[in-house]
């Protein structure tokens, strides 16, 4: 099955005869006819696969995803005498501390082999989060990032709101679609940031959290605020090295392998020089849509 995410083409090749497309129920507005052209993102699903072995790995770092837990290490085998960085695994946990993904990757993320555990729901889960993950690292040398925001547009333009969770990212959202006349939702989990020609775009994806949103649309990115619970409704734009430090950690990134942290920051960077950042506080209310939309569609503001 072939996938266009953000105009990057994405192949997923299943070899046991339980599985097929139907796992990828999110991704069905991104698929597009195979016609053998060269691909980003290889990956092939076989549950015959089997860990690399332990004198060719070493565990990195447990990650916690907020959905689970996942093991990385790194790969490393002996070339030509000499022991070399060969690409990564992963083990993959669900919520209940269930493994649901092996994932086996080269070092640039572009070909990767993944098996799947537990039933139907544990597996669809681990193929979705084994996609999610390979894509954010594959594209990452290419301006692209997988931002954790809430997305909606208006007048052809995108808005994102990054916060934690719970702090009401997807209540903002909420309030623009009853409120800002012309909105519409875009995501509400993790949309695709690219840099192109200099400009900022951002893409609705095949992931969504808990919003079943899955659009395969673009629009320019018109600005980017965080979103901070207040007393009463207020936005800044921020100084960009504020933006910088505020965005970054937004991004789906690994801090553990330079190259692919480097490329995430350079994106970040190209993000900030044509896209305000800003502060939004806020009370879950209309009022605190019509300050948002007001200050990000001038696009200015007072730099704080």
């Amino acid at each position: 099955m072939l996938y266009v995410i953000a105009e990057h083409r994405v192949r997923v090749s299943f070899l046991d005869d339980y599985q097929d497309e139907k796992m990828l129920s999110s991704f069905v507005s991104f698929q597009t006819d195979d016609d053998g052209s060269d691909v980003l993102l290889d990956i092939t699903v076989d549950d015959s696969l089997r860990p690399v072995k332990k004198s060719e790995r070493y565990l990195i770092r447990d990650v916690d995803t907020g959905n689970g837990m996942t093991k990385v290490f790194r790969v490393e085998k002996e070339i030509d005498g000499q022991r070399q960085k060969a690409g990564y695994q992963f083990i993959i946990k669900d919520i209940d501390g269930n493994e649901v993904a092996l994932l086996i990757a080269d070092e640039n993320f572009h070909l990767c082999h993944c098996a799947l555990r537990g039933n139907y729901g544990m597996r669809a889960y681990g193929l979705n989060s084994v996609i999610m993950l390979c894509y954010a690292f594959a594209t990452a040398p290419l301006y692209t990032c997988l931002i954790h925001a809430s997305l909606v547009r208006n007048d052809g333009k995108g808005y994102a709101f990054t916060a934690k969770s719970g702090t009401g990212k997807s209540t903002q959202v909420s309030n623009w679609l009853r409120f800002i006349p012309g909105s519409d939702l875009m995501n509400d989990d993790n949309p695709v940031v690219r840099i192109i020609d200099g400009k900022a775009f951002i893409y609705g994806s095949p992931w969504s959290g808990k919003t079943p949103c899955y659009r395969n649309i673009k629009a320019p990115l018109g600005g980017i605020a965080l979103i901070k619970r207040a007393e009463s409704n207020s936005i800044e734009r921020l100084r960009p090295i504020d933006a910088f430090i505020t965005l970054l950690p937004a991004c789906s990134t690994m801090k553990w392998d330079e190259r692919i942290y480097r490329c995430n920051g350079d994106t970040v960077t190209k993000m900030i020089e044509t896209t305000p950042v800003y502060n939004l506080h806020c009370l879950p209310d209309r009022d605190s849509a019509v300050v948002a939309s007001t200050g990000m569609k001038a696009g200015g503001g007072e730099m704080v």
